[in-house]
């Protein structure tokens, strides 16, 4: 007897509108990772915590330049943001 797996997939139209307002949530989700990284990075007291700061600070960090392009690239004014 085969054992099959069938993937029911919605895809949901969303409009540019709907797309530019959760680039800007991702945009401030992000920020707020990266505060609270920081944060926890300043309070840090042996080398592995340092670390995986270090390393979560700069991978949130290139999370946050990639959504700021995409965003740019969209025509989002970020300037409100600020």
């Amino acid at each position: 007897m085969e054992e099959k797996f069938i993937s029911d997939k919605i895809f949901v139209q969303i409009t540019e509108e709907e797309e530019k307002k959760e680039i800007l949530r991702n945009i401030i989700n992000t920020r707020l990772q990266l505060t609270n990284a920081n944060k926890n990075f300043e309070f840090a007291n042996t080398n592995d915590l340092i670390d995986y700061y270090i390393y979560k600070i700069k991978s949130i960090q290139a999370k946050l330049d990639s959504l700021i392009k995409l965003a740019k690239e969209r025509g989002i004014e970020l300037e409100k943001l600020a």
